[in-house]
């Protein structure tokens, strides 16, 4: 929207940051939740006051930890989405959903001018959720120990490429069935954080609190802040993509966060992540920072992750699961992308009903109390409305 300029702009923008700031002093979330969750010492949560946006009947609605947004259990994912075609979204909106999940990068800017076509007023825009993600802060941090790694010896890059191998190797992160491959180049991502948490020991003074990775960020946010034509993100999540647990630590991140928090431009913080799910989680609950963390979680990698996720909630952090559908099916070329027949078998028989199988990758992971929604990217009319019928609903999962 193009409001920035005027009063109204101004005040909504002072009652987002004093909101938002408000929320700090207050423990963590206040929850119904009905699911798996014992012994939780609920005086910690009755604080927070739901905040409801866009609640349609027929929609069905979680709260996202302690940020207290009460989000719709579908999670309209904008990546393939353009300015040319606003329907699905509009659709989306009409029926309750009110959680758009955009980056930077999605079409290359295209995603986040969709959804400033669509919440054009002020009015709309502060009927839904809307986050956006810093794609450029892993790029710049790894760029920045790229630097230096190029003006080492021979001798000392092999040591430091051993170092990472071992780093790597060590983690977990590459077990079958945990690391799945989403989308062509991918692995490359976790050859540059690996090479960079190898030197962070050694050189990380000249890096971690590097002012290039505060002006990425701030880039980043008044950019998108632009192209989506907004005041303010409800939730920003930096890193995107994080791929190990020295990424999110890194101190920039939270001292950026707070800044833009206090000039109203961004209200809660989370990251997401593809890769080693279950460090970064554990590493989030002992910073105790981030409100939101949107992992992959499917129907395949689920047990890596499970045991953990009640933990990430008793500590306030909002989950939101994404690449459930593309853990069974892929829409790219099968040939740099390959998901195994098996895995569609797999869901196929824990939900033997009859339905579209990305629904039946959405309705798993609703299955699970622990999470508040589930990411659905999605970019025509149909898609809308097959994956709406997701929601709600309630099945008995067989043994697989």
């Amino acid at each position: 929207m193009s409001s920035k300029g005027n009063s109204d702009s101004i005040g909504r923008r002072e009652f987002i940051r004093k909101s938002s700031l408000a929320v700090i002093s207050v423990p963590v979330i206040g929850t119904k939740f009905s699911g798996k969750a014992k012994n939780i010492d609920t005086t910690r949560y009755n604080t927070i006051v739901p905040e409801w946006r866009n609640r349609q009947e027929g929609m069905v609605y979680r709260q996202l930890g302690r940020t207290g947004l009460m989000v719709s259990e579908l999670v309209y994912g904008t990546e393939l989405n353009n300015p040319d075609n606003i329907r699905p979204i509009e659709i989306a909106f009409e029926r309750g959903i009110n959680y758009f999940d955009t980056a930077p990068s999605y079409n290359k800017g295209l995603a986040e001018a969709t959804l400033a076509k669509v919440f054009n007023t002020p009015s709309k825009r502060d009927k839904a959720f809307i986050a956006t993600k810093v794609t450029a802060f892993f790029p710049a941090r790894n760029r920045l120990y790229r630097d230096i790694f190029d003006k080492l010896s021979p001798s000392r890059q092999d040591e430091i490429r051993k170092k990472a191998g071992k780093l790597r190797l060590e983690c977990g992160i590459e077990k079958p069935e945990y690391f799945m491959v989403y989308w062509p180049g991918q692995q490359q991502q976790m050859d540059g954080a690996f090479l960079s948490d190898a030197m962070k020991d050694e050189y990380g003074d000249r890096v971690e609190r590097s002012p290039e990775l505060k002006k990425a960020i701030v880039s980043s946010v008044e950019e998108s802040l632009k192209r989506v034509g907004t005041d303010y993100f409800d939730v920003l999540h930096c890193p995107h993509a994080a791929a190990t647990s020295e990424e999110i630590r890194n101190p920039m991140i939270i001292e950026t966060f707070s800044e833009l928090k206090k000039q109203g431009k961004v209200r809660f913080l989370g990251f997401s992540s593809h890769h080693g799910m279950a460090e970064l989680l554990k590493t989030a609950i002992e910073l105790d920072y981030f409100d939101v963390a949107m992992i992959a979680y499917n129907v395949i990698n689920h047990a890596f992750l499970d045991h953990l996720l009640l933990s990430a909630r008793e500590n306030g952090i909002g989950l939101i699961a994404m690449k459930a559908a593309m853990a069974v099916a892929t829409p790219y070329d099968p040939v740099k992308v390959p998901v195994p027949e098996w895995r569609a078998s797999k869901l196929n028989s824990i939900i033997p009903d009859k339905m579209k199988l990305q629904v039946k990758a959405f309705l798993w992971v609703l299955q699970n109390q622990d999470i508040s929604a589930v990411n659905a990217g999605m970019y025509t009319e149909e898609m809308v409305l097959e994956n709406l019928t997701a929601v709600g609903r309630k099945t008995d999962l067989k043994p697989a």
